[in-house]
């Protein structure tokens, strides 16, 4: 395989193992709704705030969300909207194995 293509692999990769678990699934959809604060997020998932954290820093490294420091809390966002796409298009699979 040619590496240019391995490479653009791998990348694709790291983003599909970054939306692969639920309580990051659901962070990206509370984020599709709005901008949060990291608490807001840890009360949707019901969680620890460092576990929040830890999965919004999978989801920032894989170029997901974005994160914006204002005073003394972090606000988080999408920084790729059109991962949207990719919840209806898995939807659309789920429909068609039944």
């Amino acid at each position: 395989m040619p590496t240019k293509t391995q490479e653009r692999l791998k990348s694709q990769a790291r983003v599909l193992k970054a939306l692969a678990h639920p309580t990051r699934l659901l962070l990206v959809e509370e984020l599709a709704r709005q901008t949060r604060c990291v608490c807001e997020l840890r009360d949707a998932a019901g969680v620890d705030i460092s576990t929040v954290s830890k999965h919004l820093s999978l989801l920032r490294n894989a170029g997901i969300v974005k994160d914006e420091k204002r005073g003394l809390k972090v606000f988080y966002s999408l920084k790729t909207p059109c991962v949207l796409n990719f919840f209806k298009c898995v939807e659309s699979v789920q429909k068609c194995s039944k």
